[in-house]
């Protein structure tokens, strides 16, 4: 579009520029010639009064030799024949007899074309006849000044196609650069990278465009937003009933009907841990938490650990939660620190037996919050292998998905996920989520 623009400005501009500049070209030369004859006919003129006074050949002569174009050789005065008295000519004489005498006939000035130039024949009457002055004018007269003025015309016409390819340019860029942040910003956003956006300027046409570009990418990531949350809500919807059914299911006994039912709520936990995945990894994440963004942390944990404190009533287990009372504000969604809490809390119950204390600690800095999920089991061996699990390996018996929505939300604001051995004896999994990322 940009050098579409410049070449039809290019070719519109040459031809204004051809259409005028050889006309006034042709019209200088022709004034130029004018000029030129114009002061050889003043100048033939000049010699009326003295042909009047004299036609003595010496006096002639010496009046042709001391005007101002007879002293440059230009000037030749035909005098006819007077009283018996033969014709002559003075000075240069270099039109032929038939212009001479045509002058004479027609009693005007005329033109000659003559070798080197031109001639102009000014006839004066006489009491007994006309004479003829003549004026030779040089050709580089004729032309004096045309070839100055056409360089001139040239130059201002090449001025004037460069400065409107200038111009020309920039309204290309100007039409351009809009179009080609739309086209990279679309790239963008079907390559996943969801705060792909438009400067909304331009021409009219462009910014309406980015707009509505704009309107489309904010819903886009509304609706991904959207698709996000529910499949986090459908992890802790899903997820703690099983973990109930699975705790009740290993309190039946043995047999046969309640080693099925066991067989069956792990099955079902793997397929609603493969569903989970699935949906959280075959969505990018939207966008950063913006300012003011986020959620009360404090409050999430109190109305989560209401949740569970039932489960840990009925199993006989001792829960201690420490700072939450003052709201806690974290750059995370609500949900996904729902997600994140469910699955560290679920962990516990899960691997831990019944009556194990465990406790949830918040501590709130200006840069960071820390959560601190700590219990009384057994701990785990390996901290390393388990986190390992966390980042999707699902190796020995464990599908790792808890400690991967931890991880993902830590690293979503720039924290980390951190595993060791609590103050309770067993297990501590320090949650750390960065408030300045």
């Amino acid at each position: 579009m940009r050098w579409a623009l410049v070449k039809v400005c290019l070719a519109v501009t040459v031809m204004v520029v051809v259409a005028f500049a050889v006309p006034l070209g042709l019209v200088v030369k022709e004034m130029a010639r004018d000029r030129a004859l114009s002061n050889a006919e003043r100048h033939g003129a000049g010699m009326g009064p003295t042909l009047s006074i004299t036609t003595d050949r010496e006096e002639l002569t010496r009046a042709v030799a001391t005007s101002e174009a007879g002293g440059d050789g230009r000037m030749a005065v035909y005098v006819p024949a007077i009283d018996g008295a033969p014709a002559f000519e003075v000075g240069d004489p270099r039109a032929g007899a038939r212009a001479v005498a045509a002058t004479r006939e027609e009693g005007r000035a005329r033109t000659a074309e003559v070798p080197g130039g031109f001639v102009v024949l000014q006839p004066t009457a006489l009491s007994s006849g006309t004479a003829v002055v003549e004026i030779y004018v040089p050709e580089a007269e004729v032309s004096n000044g045309v070839t100055t003025a056409w360089l001139v015309l040239a130059g201002v016409g090449i001025a004037l196609v460069i400065g409107s390819v200038a111009v020309a340019d920039r309204l290309g860029v100007r039409m351009v650069q809009p179009a080609k942040r739309l086209v990279g910003a679309a790239r963008d956003l079907g390559e996943g990278k969801l705060g792909a956006r438009v400067p909304e300027e331009g021409p009219t046409e462009l910014r309406l465009a980015a707009v509505a570009f704009n309107s489309m990418a904010d819903q886009v990531v509304q609706l991904l937003a959207n698709e996000r949350e529910l499949a986090a809500d459908l992890s802790h919807r899903l997820r703690t009933p099983l973990t109930v059914l699975r705790l009740n299911a290993a309190s039946l006994g043995d047999g046969p009907a309640a080693e099925q039912t066991r067989v069956a709520v792990e099955r079902l936990e793997r397929e609603v841990d493969t569903i989970i995945r699935t949906a959280r990894d075959a969505k990018p994440r939207t966008a950063a938490a913006g300012p003011g963004a986020g959620c009360d942390a404090a409050e999430v944990i109190r109305e989560r650990m209401a949740f569970w404190s039932a489960l840990a009533e009925d199993e006989g287990r001792e829960v201690r939660v420490a700072g939450v009372e003052r709201p806690v504000r974290v750059p995370v969604v609500r949900a996904e620190l729902v997600a994140a809490l469910d699955a560290l809390l679920g962990n516990v119950f899960r691997h831990t037996g019944e009556g194990t204390a465990f406790s949830v600690d918040v501590h709130s800095g200006e840069d960071a919050v820390i959560v601190l999920v700590s219990d009384a089991g057994p701990g785990i061996a390996d901290p390393e292998a388990a986190l390992a699990r966390g980042a999707g390996s699902g190796a020995d018996g464990s599908t790792g998905l808890g400690l991967d929505i931890v991880r993902r939300l830590a690293e979503s604001t720039g924290g980390d996920v951190r595993v060791g051995r609590s103050v309770l004896g067993g297990t501590e999994v320090r949650l750390w989520i960065q408030r300045g990322a």
